[in-house]
C-alpha cells in the first residue's frame, strides 16, 4: 500500500465517488479501496475525522433523527454495511460495488494496524466483550498494540466525571485508530461529540463487532454472509431483542427507497417533458 503520494489521497471534499440512499450519502467503492484510504488518512494525521457504517435501520433512523444526519453528513467514510445499500443503489439507478461491512473493515484495519504499528482503542460493547476481541485480534495479528480498552457501565454518557475519565483513558493511551462498539446512534453521537477532546486520527462506529470478533456471539456462517442475509441469521437467534429492528426497519428503509425512486422518476419525466 502506497500513502506517499498526497495527491492521491482522497481530500475532505469527498471525491470518491458516492451514492445517496435517504440522507445517508454512502461512499461507492470497494473494500480494498475503502480500507486503503482510510489507513492512509490516518498515516496522513491531521485533523481527527470518523467512519459511520450505515444499514437498512441506520437509514430509517436518518428519516427521523436531525442530529443523526449531521453527524453523517460530516463523516469522513460512510461504508455500505449491508446488502440491502446496494440492492437500494440499483434501485435508484446507481452502483455500489460491494458490500463494507463493518466488522470485516474492524479486523481488516487492524490487520494494518499491526504491520504499521498502528495503536488500536476499543471502546464499548458487551461487558468483557473488548478484551476478548482484543486477544483474538493479536493472536491472528502478530505485534499488534492494543493500547487500551474499555466498556463503560450503562448511563455512563449522563455521568460527567465518568465521561472525562473516559476522554482521559483514550488520551492517555495516545492511539491511532479508536473503534467505538456502543450500538447506533449512541456511538455516532458519542464519537461526534468526543472527537475534538481526544486528538485520535481516525474513530470508527462497529455496533456488536467485539461481539462477534471475541466469539461471544457467532456470526452467520459465510455463505449466509454471501448472499446477503446475516441479518436474518441474527433475527433467528435472538428474535425477542432484534424483530422490531429487522422487521419494521426494513420496511420503513424500503418505504424510503421506493419514495426516493419515484421523486427520482418525477424528476426525470419533468426534465424530459421540458
Amino acid at each position: 500500500m502506497i500513502c506517499s503520494n498526497e495527491a492521491s489521497l482522497r481530500p475532505l471534499t469527498h471525491s470518491a465517488p458516492r451514492v445517496q440512499i435517504g440522507h445517508a450519502v454512502v461512499d461507492s467503492s470497494s473494500f480494498d479501496e475503502m480500507e486503503q484510504e482510510i489507513v492512509c488518512t490516518v498515516l496522513r494525521g491531521g485533523k481527527p475525522k470518523y467512519v459511520v457504517t450505515p444499514n437498512a435501520q441506520v437509514v430509517g433512523l436518518l428519516a427521523k433523527d436531525a442530529y443523526l444526519r449531521q453527524i453523517y453528513s460530516e463523516a469522513a467514510f460512510v461504508l455500505p454495511d449491508g446488502v440491502s445499500m446496494l440492492l437500494a443503489a440499483r434501485l435508484i439507478g446507481e452502483k455500489i460495488p460491494e458490500r463494507v461491512p463493518g466488522v470485516d473493515m474492524f479486523q481488516a484495519l487492524c490487520r494494518r494496524a499491526a504491520g504499521k504499528q498502528l495503536r488500536v482503542f476499543l471502546l464499548g460493547g458487551r461487558p468483557g466483550s473488548a478484551e476478548k476481541a482484543a486477544a483474538k485480534l493479536q493472536a491472528k495479528n502478530p505485534g499488534l498494540i492494543i493500547s487500551g480498552t474499555c466498556c463503560p457501565p450503562v448511563g455512563f454518557e449522563k455521568d460527567e466525571s465518568r465521561l472525562r475519565e473516559i476522554q482521559e483513558r483514550i488520551k492517555a493511551a495516545r492511539p491511532h485508530l479508536l473503534f467505538v462498539a456502543f450500538g447506533t446512534p449512541k456511538q455516532e453521537y458519542w464519537i461526534y461529540e468526543n472527537l475534538p477532546y481526544l486528538d485520535v486520527p481516525m474513530s470508527m462506529a462497529v455496533g456488536g463487532s467485539f461481539e462477534m470478533v471475541g466469539e461471544i456471539v457467532p456470526r452467520a456462517p459465510r455463505w449466509l454472509q454471501a448472499i446477503g442475509v446475516e441479518w436474518l441469521y441474527r433475527l433467528l437467534r435472538e428474535p425477542r431483542r432484534l424483530w422490531k429492528r429487522y422487521l419494521i426497519g426494513n420496511i420503513q428503509f424500503a418505504n424510503i427507497v421506493l419514495r426516493q425512486r419515484l421523486k427520482l422518476h418525477q424528476q426525470s419525466g419533468a426534465v424530459h417533458l421540458g
